[in-house]
């Protein structure tokens, strides 16, 4: 990844789009302080990264990324894969929650669609289950920041239609927590000149019945 100098304001939304090996994900890692920057400064909600305690931080921050996966127990009720959020923690222990923590889950796993799995193992669900429900748990603390690492990826076109759906919908409410998507779906990106520069080679960006495809030129 090379140098990045980059601001996200409250409110915004933000789509990050690029070749495979660029550094979308990295770059998502060092927002959510998940790891450090080798070189340079990076301040998330006000707080400087390495001057912080990154675990209070966290519980302001939703992320659903490929690096969290192997974090979430297998074997823990996708009711509480999404309370723990709360926390920030990845596994139940000792915590309390009360009603209002196991109505908010159920209520965030409702709009996502997966409102029958609560009570399922995390660990039995399909990829494209898992992704809603890491959206869910991104979602569950009522974050400042939210992060999105290819949210529609391992979907069939049906589930990602229908969860790039949902997402919009929550993107446009504008109490919705500034946003940053890093994906492979050009909607969100749509000329010629983005793209090309994105991708190192010519593109050409046509519009069909509100969507859009890329072809090489």
């Amino acid at each position: 990844m090379g140098p990045l100098d980059w601001q996200v304001l409250e409110g915004q939304r933000w789509v990050v789009l690029g070749p495979n090996g660029a550094g979308k994900t990295t770059l998502l890692q060092i927002c959510s302080s998940l790891i450090h920057p080798t070189t340079g400064s990076i301040t998330i909600l006000g707080q400087t990264l390495g001057k912080v305690d990154v675990f209070e931080l966290r519980t302001r921050i939703g992320l659903t990324s490929s690096a969290l996966v192997d974090q979430l127990p297998s074997d823990e009720l996708v009711m509480d894969v999404v309370l723990t959020a709360a926390y920030a923690m990845f596994g139940r222990w000792q915590e309390k929650y009360d009603l209002w923590d196991e109505s908010r889950a159920m209520a965030l796993l409702t709009a996502l669609g997966v409102r029958e799995l609560g009570n399922r193992v995390y660990g039995t669900l399909s990829d494209g289950e898992k992704k809603r429900v890491q959206i869910a748990r991104a979602l569950m603390a009522d974050p400042e920041l939210l992060l999105l690492d290819e949210p529609a990826s391992a979907l069939d076109l049906g589930g990602r239609e229908d969860l790039l759906k949902r997402i919009e919908t929550f993107s446009k409410d504008p109490l919705a927590p500034a946003t940053v998507i890093v994906t492979h779906h050009i909607e969100s990106v749509i000329n010629d000149e983005n793209l090309s520069v994105a991708y190192g080679l010519p593109i050409s960006v046509q519009a069909e019945h509100g969507r859009y495809f890329a072809r090489a030129r």
